[in-house]
């Protein structure tokens, strides 16, 4: 019995999560028609089909010309007066018809926009109850839906595909009465045998876990009653006949989808629900021949399938204006058949969108009856008396245990017993106390049969949220995470990820996301084996059809992106999951989290001075190494090592292997110049990919300790070794490490000088040497650089 407007019952449940998308009014365009009493009709004195009417609109007698056959003296109309605006756009104005004033139009259902009817005017006395006054609005008098909440619902609230789901909601919202539909049995005749003759045989409760029919005979064929017409219209259904709107009218009020088969083409007294056969055809209502797969549940009789159960049914089993007899079936379906057939077929349906979510399987029974009790009232026919059925999987609601500190843990406001009782009781759930201890208030909940999306404790905490109202719930900042309880425990691993990004964007580095999903094509391209793809079986498009076992293929498309948009340079990351089959894994699927680098164009800025053509420089190799190195100290794991690959990186050349200590943790490189061609790119492309899992267990193993600042001064020396080109820098800075004293704080490359032509290459070091108990004297430091150059020299073929 809600008693507010539209628009605050529309705000109210978008509070609750059910969003208001639009307030729909579906009649607006007969706001300005009124009702109109006929009280004089004469023929037209110049035409055999005009008839000259003179017509009471409350406040005037006013001439109208008609041309309607059925218009009658006596009759309650519908009427446009002068000024008003028909469906359509027509403006009705003054006018003379053979000579005979005209003020006004008396409408047809078509001209109201109500029905395709054309044969003659609306009569008002002959499709409702009066009494009715001239000059009434038409849409008050015919109790039109003036407004018509369009409500976005989310997948798991299929319960709310209803006006009974939203009434449910409406009651929680305003603690008010729910009140169901009563079924009415006067004058229905339920002495109906159709039922003796038939057998029902269901193949399994997984693809049906209900199945009823019943059966109404000696039916009529005809329109259903206006009000039920004009019900369906405003929530943009089209009406087909008083039997089948009957069903649509049960599935908009009740969420239950129905359906009709005409009993007489039902062969063989049989009724099945099975799988259908691979390859079987089947011709649906709208006239398309299906093809059928093993996973399409169909309805059979003793000689064929006469419907997609949950979808649509078949033409060969249609409603049509002979039909007398009625089968008519309420179901439950498995959600993932129905979806995979509607899905698969192209076949969208208002059955198949309820089924796909879910109907409540404790209302089938009682919308059957509803719906039989109707058809049979509107029909003039006899109902059976009783149900055939098939309950092979009777519906049982989870027992979930709810915590009252849990939920008050996880929404942040105190919740009291009564308040967590009282709704979860208004939600239709039943409440035990199970225990109560020290004032932790455990409940044992079983959820109501039409919420299925209550499956476990926070799904009722979430509820709980959502009735107190997010809106009441106080801004309140966060505790802070650097408290003794945490101090030195390990970092959680999503907390490590968001380190490494917000180290990456501190860089001045853009990230970058991607989707998890490539092509074959791409990764064929890139040169990685075919072993260990995981391939999708359902892709969205051809150029996304596995998931990625690399970063490589998502960071090259943004490169190539970027660069149609007249991008000069790049400087990005990403950190996404990479995907390789694994068998003997549960999910089948190996997921490894990844750290993608890229660099492309300028070091610099485009911006003065480093515009200049002196001051000009590209992104090369050590400023990719630079970034891995920065890495690296940022997680305390000291200096990495970088070794010439042959591993299956085959997009870059040369490619180099990242190493701390002797555990790798991923690759880097030049990306070959042919690849990068291929994704537009004009200058050499620079790519790192690193194991941020890997990374991760390296940085468990930390040990941190802290030690005093350094008090003495440094003394630093730079040395020159000359050293075949083959010898890495790498292989000289570790030499140079292992063979130093303790005093010895830093080694670092400054400069590099290759020959012309020559088989050799100048490298400078820089040493600095640092007691941590004196001041360092050049002779001191003299002699620990001779004592370094007599080991590096012994150990490699270089010169000092």
């Amino acid at each position: 019995p809600y008693e507010g407007t539209a628009e605050e019952l529309g705000a109210k449940l978008t509070m609750l999560g059910l969003e208001l998308d639009e307030l729909c009014r579906p009649f607006a365009e007969l706001e300005e028609l009124v009702v109109g009493h006929v009280v004089e009709c004469g023929r037209h004195p110049d035409s055999d089909h005009l008839s000259v009417c003179r017509v009471d609109l409350g406040s005037e007698v006013v001439d109208i010309v008609c041309g309607a056959p059925n218009v009658a003296q006596g009759q309650y109309v519908v009427v446009a007066p002068v000024g008003s605006t028909l469906p359509g756009g027509l403006k009705i104005k003054k006018a003379k018809l053979r000579g005979q004033p005209s003020n006004g139009m008396i409408c047809s259902e078509r001209e109201l926009g109500l029905s395709e009817d054309h044969s003659g005017i609306m009569v008002l006395n002959e499709l409702l109850e009066g009494p009715f006054t001239p000059g009434d609005k038409a849409v008050d008098v015919m109790k039109l839906d003036t407004e018509v909440l369009d409500i976005s619902i989310t997948p798991n609230r299929g319960d709310c595909l209803s006006v009974l789901g939203l009434a449910r909601e409406a009651a929680l919202a305003f603690n008010l009465p729910l009140t169901m539909p009563k079924i009415d049995y006067t004058g229905i005749d339920t002495s109906s045998k159709a039922l003796d003759s038939l057998k029902l045989e269901v193949q399994s409760g997984d693809i049906s876990p209900l199945y009823l029919l019943r059966c109404i005979e000696d039916l009529k064929v005809g329109k259903s009653p206006a009000w039920m017409r004009w019900r369906l219209q405003a929530v943009g259904q089209r009406s087909i006949s008083n039997l089948v709107d009957v069903t649509n009218y049960i599935m908009f009020e009740l969420g239950q989808p129905l359906h009709s088969f005409d009993l007489h083409k039902v062969a063989g007294g049989r009724v099945g629900v099975a799988l259908a056969k691979d390859g079987e055809k089947l011709v649906t209502l709208d006239g398309q021949e299906r093809i059928l797969t093993g996973r399409d549940i169909t309805i059979r009789d003793a000689e064929k399938a006469i419907g997609l159960g949950g979808v649509m049914g078949g033409l060969n089993s249609e409603i049509d204006d002979n039909s007398s007899a009625v089968m008519l079936e309420a179901a439950v379906f498995n959600m993932s058949n129905i979806r995979h057939t509607s899905k698969r077929l192209g076949l969208p349906s208002e059955a198949a969108y309820r089924f796909e979510r879910g109907v409540n399987q404790g209302m089938t029974a009682y919308a059957l009856e509803r719906a039989a009790v109707m058809i049979a009232g509107l029909g003039q026919g006899r109902v059976s008396a009783g149900v055939l059925g098939s309950e092979l999987k009777p519906w049982s609601g989870p027992y979930i245990n709810l915590r009252r500190k849990r939920a008050e843990s996880l929404v942040g406001v105190a919740m009291d017993a009564p308040f967590c009782v009282d709704t979860l009781e208004k939600l239709g759930c039943t409440v035990n106390a199970e225990s109560t201890t020290e004032g932790e208030e455990t409940w044992n909940v079983t959820a109501p049969s039409h919420r299925l999306d209550l499956e476990r404790e926070a799904d009722l905490i979430e509820e709980l949220a959502r009735v107190y109202g997010y809106e009441r719930m106080p801004e309140t900042l966060p505790l802070s995470e650097n408290i003794m309880e945490t101090s030195g425990k390990p970092l959680p691993k999503h907390k490590f990820f968001s380190g490494v990004k917000r180290w990456a964007a501190g860089l001045g580095l853009n990230e970058v996301i991607n989707y998890s999903f490539v092509g074959h094509k791409d990764l064929d391209f890139l040169g990685l084996p075919a072993e260990g793809r995981i391939s999708i079986m359902n892709p969205l498009t051809s150029e996304m059809d596995v998931l990625r076992p690399v970063l490589a293929p998502g960071l090259l498309n943004t490169l190539r992106n970027n660069l149609s948009q007249g991008v000069q340079g790049l400087r990005v990351f990403e950190t996404a999951s990479s995907f390789t089959a694994a068998p003997e894994s549960e999910t089948t699927a190996s997921e490894n989290m990844l750290l993608g680098l890229m660099l492309y164009g300028d070091r610099f800025s485009a911006a003065w001075p480093q515009t200049t053509p002196q001051s000009v420089q590209e992104m090369d190799y050590q400023d990719l190494r630079g970034l891995v190195e920065h890495l690296c100290a940022h997680l305390h794991l000291g200096c990495p090592e970088f070794v010439m690959s042959e591993a299956p990186r085959n997009w870059l050349a040369p490619c180099v292997e990242v190493k701390v200590g002797d555990e790798s943790f991923g690759y880097m490189g030049k990306v070959k110049p042919d690849i990068a061609d291929a994704f537009h790119a004009r200058k050499e492309v620079w790519m790192a990919e690193l194991d941020l899992d890997k990374l991760y267990e390296l940085f468990l193993k930390v040990d941190l300790r802290f030690r005093s600042l350094p008090v003495f001064p440094p003394v630093r020396r730079d040395i020159t070794v000359i050293a075949p080109k083959e010898i890495q820098a790498g292989a000289i800075l570790a030499a140079i490490r292992k063979s130093s004293p303790a005093s010895l704080e830093n080694a670092v490359m400054v400069d590099l000088f290759e020959p012309k032509g020559g088989t050799e290459r100048n490298l400078t070091f820089r040493l600095t040497y640092r007691a941590a108990d004196r001041t360092l004297q050049d002779n001191d430091v003299d002699k620990l650089r001779d004592k370094l150059v007599a080991a590096l020299t012994k150990e490699l073929p270089v010169r000092v």
